[in-house]
């Protein structure tokens, strides 16, 4: 059963499993956000207009993803790799998600690799790399 207090965020349902599977055994938590450290520190290296390049803190990061599914819904994620890097704390995740653009309806199908620090348990840094044209094709 999904946690209430995170309904709205339930396009992104997906990627929160996906990212769960891959952090299994790493991390406290029964949801993507609540494995995040209050200051964690999230890096996008891709750029779209109005799109932040880094985000600091939780609840920054849930504002930032509060409207994800007014212009995109996920309907499944796979293709998971976990490598865990010789730097202590660090997990690089590769995976694909798919879905369909809200405004066009375009099918969405992207390849992300992220980058993830672990301290005490919590996620505390995130970097993220993807197709940004996968993702500029599906929203135009």
């Amino acid at each position: 059963m999904r946690e209430p207090a995170y309904a709205a965020f339930s396009a992104l349902d997906p990627f929160f499993d996906i990212v769960m599977r891959g952090l299994a055994g790493l991390v406290d938590g029964d949801h993507y956000f609540d494995t995040i450290a209050a200051d964690a520190v999230f890096e996008f290296r891709y750029r779209f207009p109005g799109y932040p390049t880094k985000v600091v803190g939780r609840e920054a990061l849930m504002a930032l993803y509060s409207g994800y599914g007014e212009g995109m819904t996920l309907q499944g994620a796979d293709a998971l790799v976990v490598n865990i890097s010789q730097t202590p704390g660090v997990v690089i995740l590769e995976y694909d998600v798919q879905g369909n653009a809200a405004g066009s309806g375009k099918l969405y199908e992207n390849r992300f690799i992220s980058v993830v620090t672990i301290k005490d348990r919590k996620i505390v840094g995130w970097r993220d790399y993807m197709d940004s044209l996968a993702a500029m094709s599906a929203l135009t």
